[in-house]
């Protein structure tokens, strides 16, 4: 298994930054993708960033630009470094490990509040 700790978010202005972090631990070998999720209030949870065990990123139209994923193997963390920050950006936002070989598993950070301010 794979577990999740996260840290980082908060509330921002619009048009700031704010850095999420993500440790994980456990079968690290058989991890193939981390991302970020958030979910808004009333709205389904939505893949904001993923990058793969080959270092492929994937970003949500929406944030194309602006959020950046990149992954530390030294530290077992990946980040979502975000900028120029809108309000339609607020959310919680959760990391996201899929691992497994024959089949494949998701396992879930706790979630992080980000609000960004107008």
């Amino acid at each position: 298994q794979v577990q999740l700790v996260q840290s980082g978010g908060g509330l921002v202005q619009a048009g700031g930054s704010l850095r999420l972090s993500c440790l994980y631990s456990g079968s690290i070998a058989s991890v193939n993708r981390m991302g970020w999720y958030r979910q808004a209030p009333g709205k389904q949870r939505e893949l904001v960033a993923a990058i793969t065990k080959g270092s492929t990123t994937d970003y949500a139209d929406s944030v194309k630009g602006r959020f950046t994923i990149a992954r530390d193997n030294t530290r077992n963390t990946v980040f979502l470094q975000m900028n120029s920050l809108k309000p339609e950006d607020t959310a919680v936002y959760y990391c996201n490990a899929r691992w497994g070989d024959i089949y494949e598993w998701d396992s879930w950070g706790q979630g992080t509040q980000v609000t960004v301010a107008s």
